[in-house]
């Protein structure tokens, strides 16, 4: 392997690492009415003005009970039940708010791996909002403060209603079977004090742990919004963020690792006095350990004939359901940007879909898309290995002319002199260099492909019980830094393939160590062991893919070297082409490359004269 193949490697390494370090209840009515004061007056009013002065009495003494029975922070809601075949879903008269939401069909790590038969929770009582501000000349009206009665119900739909002075609010929800939506709508009457485009819906959530390590849950933890103009874009994922929205949105999602919600209006959200942030909870907080980040959107609301309609999604990051929606949705997966998401999209996960969708396990899939992919490089490889044979063949001539010139001064005429026996050789340095490039988008691809694939998620395989998280074949109860608290067998097989397939190649080494330059042999079997640690955290899906892949390079190596390559005829070509361009001076072509170097020689001497 010459250098520049060798540096091509390395530069992959020190990609993936900054990828490395770059998320019960009565089913009875309840209802509620406010009791009319009545007023028994003794005598009846001797003129208008005392009348109307008893009508402002009573509707004063009706706000004040109003006030006393709605707004007392004291009083909790009750709570009631809605669910379908996906969802199960807590509702509280206090607020007429979604209070908690839990997936049927999914289980958290814990149960998971305790074997409980308990539906995902995404958030409970408490940990989430959603309520209307209302803003007129007596104030703002939050209706999380107030009590709703219960004005209908049925199996998958319920209907709260809150009365004030001033009018009605209605806030209607229906589950839809088999999906994972919940159609909302708030309707309005009266209000004539409240204008209407500047009604705004405040949403906060925190989500609660659900996977295996929490850490990595909440890395990946932001708000995905889509813009009308300018598209997807989405929160910080490491810290604490804050956003004052300048466009129309189209729909506001709270992402995390494997599930999401997505809240999509119908008419979409107003951007005048939209805003959204994220709040990273620090050392010593309540929630941090149980909770991942809170959320928190103000969205401008655009009313229709008084009625404002939304769809909600509670459900799974899943690629293929998400783009049912036709909506974008699928954006906030993780599958890399521009080229690497491409790749995954177009090709990557097409493969792996048609894979499983025949009934075969995880881990068999990611063998057989791994062996699809390296059979597709393949012809890249067999160019870099003829590289690297060449480039051995060329090594003692190379050494000749390190030995000729080895003043700095000469620098100039040496490389020269290897260009010319490059060309007339048919080698080049760059022949083993290009191929690795044109693997680097696939190796890199894959990297963000195996952690956001749903498809993973509490998938066993060999001794790995989670495809989606590490594997360990020993917890040792106590954080080593920066190894972990375990032992992920895939990541060693990684890194040992990793190290025979340097070794194999350290042959391959055709220049000799340069005065000031890092040694690439030994940055070459560093790489290996670093990825020990890199990996010991990561998607055990995505350590065995990288085993395999690196594994089968190998395999292709040792067939193509002992079937297809001899060396002992590449060898006899290559004295004959270099023989036939000795014989034909005049039919030597000089490459720009090399015209350019005897260019910056010519320059370099006359510089050297002219100071002389």
């Amino acid at each position: 392997m010459d250098r520049n193949t060798l540096t091509g490697l390395v530069l992959i390494g020190l990609i993936l690492t900054v990828f490395s370090i770059f998320n019960q209840p009565s089913d009875e009515d309840i209802k509620k009415k406010a009791k009319t004061e009545q007023v028994n007056a003794k005598e009846k009013a001797a003129s208008k003005k005392e009348s109307a002065k008893a009508a402002d009495i009573k509707t004063n003494a009706k706000e004040k009970k109003q006030v006393k029975e709605h707004l007392d922070e004291s009083v909790k809601g009750e709570i009631i039940t809605l669910e379908n075949d996906k969802l199960i879903i807590d509702f509280n008269t206090k607020g007429g708010l979604v209070a908690a939401v839990y997936l049927k069909n999914y289980k958290s790590y814990f149960d998971f791996a305790k074997k409980n038969d308990k539906p995902l929770c995404l958030f409970k009582n408490g940990d989430a909002v959603n309520q209307l501000v209302l803003t007129s000349k007596k104030g703002k009206i939050y209706t999380s403060k107030y009590l709703f009665y219960v004005k209908s119900k049925s199996k998958n739909a319920i209907t709260f209603e809150l009365e004030l002075a001033d009018g009605k609010i209605a806030q209607s929800y229906y589950l839809n079977k088999g999906k994972f939506d919940l159609d909302y709508d708030i309707e309005l009457d009266g209000f004539e004090n409240v204008t209407r485009n500047n009604i705004q819906f405040n949403w906060q959530a925190a989500f609660r742990k659900s996977e295996r390590l929490f850490s990595e849950q909440r890395r990946v933890t932001t708000i995905c919004y889509e813009q009308k103009n300018e598209g997807f874009s989405y929160l910080s994922e490491t810290s604490s963020d804050y956003l004052e929205n300048e466009d129309d949105l189209s729909w506001v999602a709270y992402k995390q690792s494997y599930f999401s919600s997505f809240l999509k209006p119908k008419e979409g959200f107003s951007k005048e006095g939209s805003k959204m942030m994220v709040k990273v909870y620090k050392e010593g907080e309540a929630k941090n350990g149980t909770h991942l980040k809170d959320f928190s959107s103000t969205l401008s609301l655009n009313f229709k004939n008084d009625k404002a309609s939304f769809n909600w999604y509670f459900g799974p990051n899943d690629y293929e359901l998400l783009k049912t929606y036709d909506s974008n949705y699928d954006d906030i997966l993780n599958f890399g940007w521009g080229l690497f998401r491409w790749i995954n999209l177009y090709a990557v996960q097409p493969i792996f879909n048609l894979l499983i969708s025949s009934g075969m396990g995880i881990g068999i899939g990611i063998l057989i898309l791994t062996i699809i992919l390296k059979t597709i490089l393949m012809p890249v490889q067999w160019k870099m290995f003829l590289s690297s044979v060449k480039m051995r063949i060329l090594k003692p001539e190379v050494d000749e002319l390190t030995a000729k010139y080895p003043k700095p001064e000469d620098a100039m005429k040496k490389q020269t002199e290897m260009m010319t026996l490059y060309r007339e050789s048919g080698a080049s340095p760059l022949a083993g260099c290009v191929p690795m490039l044109i693997q680097m988008p696939i190796l890199l691809a894959v990297f963000r492909f195996f952690p956001a694939a749903f498809e993973l998620r509490q998938q066993p395989f060999l001794w790995a019980e989670d495809l989606s998280s590490y594997d360990s074949i020993w917890d040792f109860g106590v954080n080593i830094w920066p190894y972990g608290d375990h032992v992920s067998l895939f990541t060693l097989l990684m890194s040992a393939t990793t190290l025979l397939y340097t070794w194999m190649n350290s042959g391959n080494m055709q220049q000799p160590q340069q005065p000031g330059m890092p040694n690439m042999k030994v940055i070459m079997y560093i790489f290996p062991l670093m990825m020990i640690f890199f990996f010991n955290n990561y998607s055990a899906g995505l350590s065995y893919y990288y085993f395999i892949s690196t594994l089968v390079s190998i395999l292709i190596m040792v067939i193509i070297k002992q079937f297809f390559a001899d060396e002992d005829k590449l060898r006899a070509k290559m004295a004959e082409r270099k023989a036939k361009a000795a014989s034909n001076p005049k039919e030597k072509k000089k490459s720009r490359f090399q015209e350019k170097l005897e260019e910056m020689q010519k320059k370099q001497l006359e510089m050297k004269n002219k100071n002389k």
